[in-house]
């Protein structure tokens, strides 16, 4: 008979070697019940959707009155034998030797052994990972945030951080937070103007947060020839969607002396990297979602990974799309941007697989992307996916000066902000790629939640600050 401290992730993945072990857990109770002369208590520690059953015999109840009394939520220590029991739905079980509870539970702990909705467990952000939906979701975002990190750094990329601080806007869509040292009941302005005198700020300039960090990440990639970034960019898009949020984090690769064909090569074989990483070690989490949040979820996850993914043109795209008889609540035409309707249409109904749109109309792309020989299109990428729509956008980046300075006063930018970002193009400048993968995104895609509130652990929308 041995004695170690373990989680219950350890137990369940070695309950049979186990056996007749005296084993101490820790962890926060899930239900409580007695029966003749035996109570029951299951706790769970987080580390698997297992709950595991500490069972006292009516001596030991005598021994730990406070067992069969223990309140829901209680944090609870105890030590005991592990027992198999040869049931396929709970194979073992504590027999308690010592118990003791860590912290006691208030009698109006809000998660009951009941349903509760994912709008209310929202209201509780602080105590919603303790239930099965939650730290499911959660344990898939470290396992998804370690692959993300294990295919790169196998590819030979260098991972970089990019600033949360900003005085330049990406995407020049100017929904950006704005950040000040002033003090908003006496904001110096231009008596002249009326505008805010940000010369007196703490930077001496407009400063606000970041909404990617790929223009800085193309500096690192044109001196490191592969980096990559994964961090928290914002957003000040007023949106009640279920697919944004404020807050939320972003993987964006650069490469150096590598086109829009090597840049989609690299997409796919990161997200298959990442999906059946996933796949492979959270099984069980997985399992749940494809029961109880999309019942096609493991066929989706399988198939992205074994499928060979489409490439077609915006403009084919736009064909497909017209000539079909499905009623879309936005018309397609060339020169709009996809809808998430047009996106899913295309890859559920169509080609039923994952698909790389390429060669957008330049007016509804970003400044820096690589105009293409036909002066209409840029050399974009978008990547769709079955059940969820976009999940990958990214092109080859316009190399060439004169070309880049000319669309930034097409599309009237302040290029005194993105001077560094135009030394780029004067001193050995290189065909170089890059894309961004919202990472709330791909929790979804992975999960089957259709809402990017619960991919969080704190989200970050419109009126909601919480927490």
């Amino acid at each position: 008979m041995k004695h170690s401290a373990v989680n219950i992730f350890s137990i369940q993945k070695d309950y049979l070697n186990l056996e007749s072990s005296l084993i101490e857990v820790c962890g926060w109770v899930r239900t409580s019940r007695r029966s003749k002369n035996v109570a029951f208590v299951e706790i769970n520690d987080g580390s698997s959707l297992t709950n595991l059953q500490l069972v006292a015999s009516v001596e030991n109840i005598k021994t730990f009155p406070q067992f069969e009394k223990v309140s829901v939520g209680s944090a609870v220590k105890a030590k005991g034998t592990l027992v198999l029991t040869g049931k396929e739905n709970q194979p073992f079980e504590l027999k308690i030797e010592d118990f003791s509870i860590i912290g006691e539970s208030a009698k109006d702990y809000p998660l009951q052994k009941k349903h509760h909705t994912l709008e209310f467990l929202r209201t509780i952000a602080h105590l919603r990972p303790r239930t099965n939906t939650y730290s499911a979701i959660f344990r898939v975002r470290s396992a998804a945030a370690f692959a993300i990190h294990s295919f790169f750094n196998k590819e030979g990329f260098i991972y970089v951080h990019t600033p949360i601080l900003t005085g330049s806007d990406c995407e020049g869509a100017g929904e950006m937070f704005t950040v000040t040292s002033f003090d908003l009941k006496d904001i110096q302005k231009n008596p002249k103007t009326g505008e805010v005198n940000y010369s007196e700020d703490f930077f001496g300039k407009h400063a606000s947060l970041t909404v990617s960090g790929q223009l800085e990440g193309e500096c690192m990639a044109m001196a490191l020839g592969k980096i990559y970034t994964f961090g928290p960019t914002f957003r000040a898009e007023k949106s009640y969607t279920g697919r944004h949020a404020a807050e939320f984090w972003m993987i964006e690769p650069e490469m150096a002396f590598v086109d829009l064909e090597g840049n989609m090569q690299n997409a796919q074989n990161m997200i298959k990297y990442v999906v059946k990483y996933v796949l492979e070690n959270c099984k069980q989490e997985i399992e749940f979602f494809n029961k109880f949040y999309e019942r096609d979820l493991l066929n989706k996850l399988n198939s992205l990974v074994s499928s060979n993914f489409e490439k077609i043109s915006y403009t084919k795209a736009i064909e497909i799309l017209e000539s079909s008889n499905e009623n879309f609540q936005y018309k397609p035409s060339w020169g709009i941007d996809l809808q998430t309707e047009h996106e899913r249409f295309l890859t559920e109904k169509i080609f039923k697989k994952p698909v790389f749109v390429v060669d957008y109309p330049k007016d509804i792309k970003s400044f820096y992307m690589k105009q293409n020989a036909d002066g209409k299109t840029v050399a974009a990428m978008d990547l769709l996916a079955p059940g969820i729509g976009e999940i990958i956008g990214g092109s080859e980046r316009e190399a060439d000066y004169e070309t880049l300075l000319n669309r930034m006063n097409e599309l009237n930018l302040k290029v005194g902000d993105y001077w560094w970002y135009l030394d780029l193009r004067k001193y050995g400048s290189a065909v170089h790629s890059g894309y961004g993968l919202g990472f709330e995104r791909l929790i979804m895609y992975l999960t089957g939640i259709s809402n990017i509130r619960d991919a969080l652990p704190f989200p970050r929308t419109t009126g909601n600050l919480e927490f």
